[in-house]
C-alpha cells in the first residue's frame, strides 16, 4: 500500500491510498478493512479504461490488481484457462499462442489490452465479436471479492456460490460497482491456421449494409464485419475478416470476392484503422447499440444531427461492428462542450425510439469517454429501463454503496 499521488486521480480525484494485494486472501482482507472504514473503493487494472463511465461520487481507495498477474491453469485439452485478473490480454495470449490457443477478444493494436479483469468489467470487445461475442459470452467461471471481503465464485472452478444469481454475467461490464474481480475462467479457441482480410469501398451506408449482409447471410462465415466512416459525404470502407485453414481462406476470400463484385480486394493485413477507437485522445466517442439492419439510419440520425446542431463544424467519424451492431461515433477534441452535450443527447432522442417505430432502430447510445467538462453536461448512459432492478443487484452485492460509487449507469 502506498499514497495516492497525481498520476492516480481517476476524474481529478486522488485517492488516499493505493493497494496492490497479491493473492485472493489478501484482497479479501484489504476490502473487508476498507469497509468498516466507509472507504469507496475503485478497481484499477492497467488503467486503460478508467476514463469509461462516470466519474466516481468518492475515491478513497484504489485497488490495484497488477500483481494478480498468474495463469492458474490451462487445461488446453479442455479449451479452458483459469487467470487471475490483473494479467494482461497481450501476456495471456502469448502464453495462450505456444499451444496453439487463444481467447478471441481483440486486443487494440499497440496497446496491453488492458487487463482481463479491466475488459470483463467493461465489457470490452473488438472486431471479432460478430463470431466469438463479447467477454461475457466467453467466460465460465469468475472468482469475486465483494465490498465486506466476502469471496465467491461461480461456473468453472467453483469453490463457493452465491444462490440466484449468474455472477458472471453481473460482473460482465459492471464497471467495478458490484465487487472486486480477482480470477476468471474462459472458454477459448483454436488459433486460425490463415487470415484474410476483404475490403470494398461503398458510396453510401445503404451500400455498406448490403454488403455487410451479403457477407453474413453467406455461410462464409466471417470473423468480423467492420465499416469505417472518416465524416459525413464520404465513401463507408466495409472489411471483412476470413479465419481458418489457408487453403479454405483462399475459397472463402475468392467467393466473397465474387459476391461484392467489382471494388472488392483481398489481402493479408487488415486497414490501419482496423479495431482502433474512432476518437483520438481528448476527443468524445459514443458507443451506439441498433439492431444490425438499420445501419442507414444510424448513420443518417448522426450525419442529420450534427448537420442541425452546427453544420460544417461537427463531422463525425463511425466506426466498429457494422455485423454486431454496435458502432463509435467520433467527435474531435476541439468541438465545444456545449455543443457536443447537445449531439449527444439529441443523436439518442433519435435512436430510442422502439424498434419497428418508423426506420428508427431502437438503439442505445452510451458516451465511451470524453473530456470532463463534456462528461459534466451529459448523462453518459442514457435513461435506465430496468432501474429498479439493477438497484436492487447493487444493494445486493454492495449495501453500503463502497464499490465504485457513481460509475454506473443511473449513479448506480
Amino acid at each position: 500500500m502506498r499514497p495516492g499521488g497525481p498520476a492516480d486521480a481517476v476524474f481529478g480525484m486522488v485517492p488516499a491510498a493505493v493497494a496492490s494485494p497479491g493473492t485472493v486472501t489478501e484482497a479479501a482482507e484489504l476490502l473487508r478493512a476498507a469497509a468498516g472504514h466507509g472507504f469507496a473503493i475503485l478497481p484499477r487494472g492497467a488503467g486503460t479504461k478508467l476514463t469509461w463511465g462516470t466519474p466516481p461520487d468518492r475515491c478513497d481507495l484504489i485497488v490495484e490488481t497488477t500483481q494478480l498477474d498468474r495463469v492458474i491453469e490451462h487445461a488446453a485439452g479442455d479449451l479452458v484457462v483459469r487467470v487471475q485478473a490483473g494479467l494482461t490480454m497481450v501476456r495471456l495470449a502469448a502464453e495462450l499462442a505456444t499451444a496453439g490457443q487463444q481467447l478471441a477478444l481483440d486486443v487494440p493494436a499497440g496497446t496491453s489490452g488492458g487487463t482481463v479483469g479491466g475488459v470483463v468489467a467493461t465489457g470490452a470487445a473488438g472486431p471479432r465479436r460478430l463470431r466469438y461475442g463479447a467477454p461475457r459470452d466467453l467466460l465460465i467461471g469468475i472468482t469475486v471479492v465483494l465490498a465486506d471481503g466476502t469471496v465467491a465464485s461461480a461456473g468453472g472452478k467453483v469453490v463457493k456460490n452465491v444462490a440466484g444469481y449468474d455472477i458472471g454475467k453481473l460482473f460482465a461490464g459492471s464497471h467495478g460497482t458490484l465487487g472486486l474481480i480477482t480470477e476468471a475462467t474462459f472458454r477459448l479457441h483454436p488459433l486460425p491456421e490463415a487470415a484474410a482480410y476483404v475490403t470494398v469501398p461503398c458510396a453510401a451506408a445503404a451500400g455498406a449494409l448490403e454488403a455487410v449482409r451479403a457477407a453474413i447471410d453467406s455461410q462464409l462465415a466471417p470473423s468480423a464485419a467492420e465499416i469505417d466512416r472518416p465524416a459525413p459525404g464520404l465513401p463507408v470502407s466495409v472489411c471483412l475478416l476470413f479465419e481458418g485453414t489457408t487453403d479454405g481462406i483462399t475459397e472463402r476470400v475468392t467467393r466473397m470476392r465474387e459476391i461484392l463484385g467489382e471494388g472488392a480486394r483481398a489481402g493479408e493485413a487488415p486497414p490501419a484503422w482496423w479495431g482502433r477507437s474512432v476518437a483520438a485522445a481528448g476527443a468524445t466517442a459514443l458507443r451506439i447499440a441498433f439492431a444490425p439492419g438499420a445501419l442507414p439510419s444510424v448513420l443518417d440520425a448522426v450525419d442529420e444531427t450534427a448537420a442541425t446542431l452546427s453544420p460544417g463544424i461537427l463531422r463525425p467519424a463511425i466506426r466498429g461492428s457494422a455485423g454486431a451492431g454496435v458502432l463509435e461515433a467520433g467527435l474531435t477534441a476541439q468541438t465545444p462542450p456545449d455543443v457536443a452535450a447537445s449531439f449527444v443527447a439529441a443523436v439518442r432522442r433519435r435512436l430510442s425510439a422502439p424498434p419497428g417505430w418508423g426506420d428508427l432502430p431502437g438503439g442505445s447510445v452510451a458516451v465511451v469517454h470524453a473530456p470532463a467538462e463534456i462528461l459534466g453536461r451529459v448523462d453518459v448512459f442514457g435513461p435506465l429501463t430496468a432501474a429498479e432492478l439493477m438497484w436492487a443487484v447493487k444493494n445486493q452485492f454492495d449495501p453500503a454503496h463502497l464499490m465504485s460509487p457513481g460509475r454506473f449507469a443511473g449513479g448506480i
